[in-house]
């Protein structure tokens, strides 16, 4: 839990910095294909967490892996690296884009279904989270054959599960009791 909070922080200095230079944009770009590279790459992750490695050896290559990084952004990286914070670099870029989603009014939603949605029933599904929600939905829709049908919404720290796999569980464990 630690490293959550500290990335947090890390996150929230970065939006500020960032804000006030108006480079918003360029840093939330960066961060993104950083995301993509550490999720794709266990290597990288593990060039990350490894402590033998020297801050300098890690900002080169960094510098090398990411040439076109805005200046902020390798400078961020070079005094994480400094600071020993390196690998926390994963979970403060997924920090600083939430945070830059939400001070946009920008509000993630999951929605996991066993198979594609038509799209009246999505449709119905986005209108009724719209009533719920303050800002723009920007979905996110996932396939998982293991609900058998139905659906379940995750937006923020709210679920809402309509799946048949969980009612099935539901009705199992009220059998049960």
């Amino acid at each position: 839990m630690k490293g959550f909070k500290v990335a947090g922080r890390y996150a929230q200095s970065l939006l500020e910095l960032a804000q006030e230079k108006e480079v918003v944009d360029a840093v939330v770009k960066d961060m993104t294909v950083f995301i993509d590279v550490a999720n794709e790459n266990r290597d990288f992750a593990a060039f990350l967490n490894n402590p033998i490695i020297k801050s300098d050896k890690k900002n080169a290559v960094l510098d090398k892996v990411f040439p076109d990084f805005q200046g902020m952004t390798i400078k961020f990286f070079q005094l994480l690296t400094k600071n020993r914070r390196e690998m926390l670099l994963p979970l403060i870029a997924d920090e600083f884009v939430a945070k830059v989603k939400a001070a946009r009014g920008i509000v993630p939603v999951t929605l996991t279904a066993a198979r594609q949605l038509n799209p009246e029933v999505k449709q119905s599904i986005l209108d009724k989270l719209g009533k719920a929600v303050k800002g723009e939905i920007e979905l996110n829709e996932i396939e998982d054959e293991a609900l058998i049908g139905g659906f379940i919404v995750r937006m923020g720290d709210t679920r809402i599960d309509a799946s048949v796999a969980h009612q099935l569980s539901e009705l199992k464990q009220r059998l049960t009791r």
